[in-house]
C-alpha cells in the first residue's frame, strides 16, 4: 500500500486530504507541524509528501522542510501547496528537486490526480519496477501509422534523456490517462502523440489533431464541438466537432495555451462530463475520447500568471511528457542524420553523397533552435544540392549553420552597402532567435513582445530562413 504524509497547520485541510486519499486506498499521516513531520519521515518511509509552504513553525517553513525531506528521502515525491502563488518561489521549490507547486485549496480529483502522477512517475525512475512488456527495445527506430493514414517513424535516439522518453511513452500509452506533452517547437510533441495512440487500446479508431494555435476564438467552438446550421453567421450547415469526430479514439490538442479562456471554460465541462454541446443545439452528445494535449510553454506557469484554467490543467495532467531539445540530444545526431539521410534519399529515389567531417561538425556545434523539423529540413536541403555521391560540403548549408555568420563576422569588405545589410539581417536574425528563446519558442507570444503581428512574425522567418 502506498503512503502518504500530509503537512500543513490547518487541520481541516489535512482531514479532507486525509479522508479524500484514504478512500482511494492509501495509507495516509498527517501533521501540523513541519518539525513534527521531520521526525515522522525519520521513522517511516513516504511514497508521497504534500506539503505547505507557509507553515507556522519558526524555524521550518515549506521550502526548508521540503529541502531536509529530500535529504532524508530522496525518493519521496513532494508537492508544495499554497494559498499564495508566486513564480519565483515555484521556479525555486523545482529546482530544489520537489515533485509539483500546487494552489490551494485542492478537489478531490486534484489531489487524487496528483497522487497518481507523482506515483507514475516514480515508476519511471525506477524501471526495474515496471512490467517486463514496459522495458525497452533495442530497435531505437519505430514504425507506427500516422493520424493521416501515412507509414511514419520516430526516432528515439540511443542516449540515456532519449530512452527515457521512450519509456515513458510505452509506460503510458497502453493507459488512458490524459496526456500533456510539453517541448519546444520542432521537438516532435505531434510525433510523441501519435505513438501514444498507435501503442494504445484505441489504436484502431481514429487520431484527430488540432492545433489550437491556428483557432480563432470565435471558430474555436465550432471546431471542437461542432455547429447545428444557422448557428451563427456563415453556419450554411451542420457539422460535428473535433470531439465528435475522434469519438473511440483519441484527441489531439497542439498548442492548447492558445485557446482563449472561455473556450477553455467549455472544454473543462466536455473532458469532465465527456459530453458535447454543438454550438446553437441544445442537445448533448456523448464521446468516449482520450485527450493528448501539447505545449511549448510551461502551463504550469501560465496558471500561475491567469493565463490558464488551474482545474483544467489539473483534470488534464494525469501524466506529462517532457520532450527533450535536439541540443540536449547531440549524441543522438548520427542516428537522426543517418535515418532522415535515407528517408529523403528514398524520397529522391537516389543516394546522396556522404557528409564531409567540416558539417558534422558544424551539427554538432549549433544549437538547432528548430530542433528535430528544423535538422530534417536541413536534410532535405543538403541531400537535394548533393549530386553524384559527392561529399556533402559547407556549401551545402543554410547560412545560419555556417559559424561565421552566426558570429556576426560576416565576409563582405567592412563598409560597403552589401556588408551593412548583412549586419542589419544577422542583428534582425539574432534578436528573433533570442526572443523566441525567452518564450520557449512560443511563436504567439514572440509576436506580442516584438510588438508586431503573428503574419510578419511568420514572414520574418522565412526571409531569414529560420526553421521551426
Amino acid at each position: 500500500m502506498k503512503t502518504i504524509l500530509i503537512v500543513d497547520d490547518e487541520i481541516h485541510i489535512c482531514t479532507l486530504l486525509t479522508t479524500i486519499l484514504t478512500k482511494e486506498g492509501y495509507k495516509v499521516d498527517h501533521s501540523v507541524s513541519g518539525t513534527m513531520a521531520l521526525k515522522m519521515i525519520k521513522e517511516k518511509s513516504y511514497d508521497v509528501i504534500f506539503c505547505d509552504y507557509r507553515l507556522k513553525d519558526k524555524e521550518i517553513d515549506g521550502s526548508i522542510l521540503s529541502l531536509r525531506i529530500r535529504e532524508m528521502s530522496p525518493a519521496t515525491s513532494i508537492i508544495v501547496m499554497t494559498g499564495y502563488p508566486d513564480v519565483r518561489i515555484a521556479i525555486q521549490l523545482i529546482k530544489q528537486g520537489i515533485y509539483d507547486y500546487v494552489v490551494k485549496p485542492l478537489n478531490a480529483s486534484q489531489a487524487i490526480l496528483l497522487v497518481q502522477k507523482a506515483l507514475l512517475h516514480q515508476a519511471v525512475l525506477s524501471k526495474e519496477q515496471l512490467p517486463p512488456a514496459m522495458h525497452l527495445t533495442a530497435d531505437p527506430v519505430s514504425t507506427y501509422v500516422s493520424h493521416r493514414g501515412q507509414l511514419s517513424q520516430f526516432v528515439y535516439g540511443n542516449g540515456n534523456t532519449s530512452k527515457e522518453l521512450h519509456t515513458q511513452i510505452k509506460l503510458i500509452a497502453p493507459t488512458d490517462y490524459s496526456v500533456i506533452i510539453l517541448g519546444e517547437t520542432g521537438t516532435g510533441k505531434e510525433s510523441v502523440a501519435q505513438l501514444i495512440h498507435s501503442q494504445s487500446r484505441r489504436k484502431d479508431k481514429p487520431l484527430v489533431a488540432i492545433d489550437c494555435g491556428s483557432l480563432s476564438r470565435e471558430l474555436a467552438s465550432s471546431e471542437l464541438f461542432g455547429h447545428e446550421k444557422g448557428a451563427f453567421t456563415g453556419a450554411i450547415q451542420a457539422r460535428i466537432g473535433a470531439f465528435q469526430e475522434a469519438d473511440g479514439g483519441t484527441l489531439f490538442l497542439d498548442e492548447i495555451g492558445n485557446l482563449s479562456y472561455e473556450v477553455q471554460t467549455a472544454l473543462l465541462r466536455t473532458i469532465q462530463e465527456r459530453v458535447v454541446r454543438p454550438v446553437g443545439s441544445a442537445r448533448e452528445v456523448h464521446v468516449d475520447i482520450r485527450i493528448i494535449v501539447a505545449s511549448n510553454e510551461d502551463l504550469q506557469q501560465a496558471v500561475l500568471q491567469g493565463r490558464f484554467r488551474d482545474d483544467l490543467y489539473y483534470r488534464l495532467n494525469e501524466f506529462t511528457i517532457n520532450v527533450p531539445p535536439l541540443r540536449e540530444r547531440r549524441e543522438d545526431l548520427p542516428l537522426f542524420v543517418s535515418t532522415f539521410k535515407q528517408a529523403v534519399e528514398d524520397e529522391l529515389e537516389r543516394e546522396c553523397g556522404p557528409l564531409s567531417d567540416e558539417v558534422l561538425a558544424a551539427f554538432y556545434n549549433y544549437p538547432w533552435p528548430g530542433n528535430i523539423r528544423e535538422l530534417k529540413n536541413v536534410m532535405r536541403r543538403i541531400c537535394l544540392l548533393s549530386t553524384e555521391k559527392a561529399p556533402i560540403n559547407m556549401e551545402s548549408l543554410p547560412e545560419e549553420l555556417h559559424p561565421v555568420s552566426r558570429e556576426l563576422a560576416m565576409s563582405a569588405i567592412p563598409g560597403t552597402e552589401e556588408n551593412l545589410k548583412n549586419v542589419t539581417r544577422q542583428a534582425e536574425y539574432q534578436k528573433i532567435l533570442d526572443v523566441l528563446q525567452q518564450v520557449r519558442f512560443n511563436k504567439s507570444q514572440a509576436a506580442r513582445l516584438m510588438n508586431i503581428d503573428r503574419k510578419t512574425l511568420y514572414n520574418k522567418l522565412h526571409t531569414l530562413n529560420i526553421l521551426l
